[in-house]
């Protein structure tokens, strides 16, 4: 496997991209984060919203420009909206859109002169409603199926320059759930993974040597139901 490297991980201060970043670490590479929050342990990082491509571009340059490089990007950053079309505020669906699809795209444009420099990886994060949809998601729906479309036009696009891997993941212990209404919360039988486990399949990804690519990965539990 070969050496993981500077990797810049939106959403890298709770959930999947707090558990990648400490997965990063382990592996010898050097986590950067780019969050609204602030990350615990120490790491290197920049506040930002990726709703806003200016202060996205801007994270990216300073984390890049301060590790000298990067070798890999992670876009795990994500929120939702849930609730019936009618009944989300437009304001909240379309930052849904701002921040899981076009910060996914902002990010990755901004990191492109340093991965082709390195011939690193970008890992996008969907989601297995990003290729099964479901009733009172379709902003999650509707982004998620975006990233998807993106990362595979993006690995035809990049393909002998920079690594893409488009990862899928089920639903994770993380605090994602936390401020839906009731109905929206997964249920007390609810089997969902630790991003822990996710993190170990980005990392993998990661390490891929130059010229071998990770594609695709479905991570989930497995009894997910939003899967196949």
């Amino acid at each position: 496997m070969s050496m993981v490297g500077n990797i810049l991980i939106t959403g890298g201060a709770s959930g999947l991209g707090r558990a990648t970043a400490t997965a990063v670490a382990k592996a010898g590479g050097r986590p950067l984060v780019i969050d609204l929050g602030e990350p615990d342990g120490g790491v290197d990082h920049v506040r930002a919203d990726l709703s806003d491509r200016e202060q996205a571009e801007r994270a990216v340059r300073e984390l890049a420009e301060r590790a000298g490089g990067l070798d890999g990007v992670v876009t795990a950053a994500g929120i939702d909206a849930c609730g019936r079309l009618e009944d989300v505020p437009a304001d909240a669906w379309e930052r849904v859109i701002r921040v899981n699809l076009l910060g996914t795209a902002s990010v990755v444009r901004a990191a492109l002169p340093y991965l082709r420099r390195s011939n690193g990886t970008v890992v996008t994060v969907a989601s297995t409603l990003g290729i099964k949809a479901v009733s009172d998601a379709t902003a999650y729906c509707a982004a998620k199926f975006g990233v998807v479309g993106f990362t595979r036009a993006l690995a035809a696009e990049l393909a002998g320059d920079v690594g893409v891997t488009l990862l899928i993941p089920g639903g994770m212990r993380t605090n994602f759930f936390d401020d839906r209404d009731e109905k929206y919360k997964p249920g007390p039988d609810a089997r969902l993974n630790q991003p822990e486990d996710v993190a170990a399949a980005v990392v993998f990804a990661l390490g891929q040597p130059r010229g071998c690519e990770v594609r695709e990965l479905v991570v989930c539990a497995s009894t997910e139901t939003s899967w196949p």
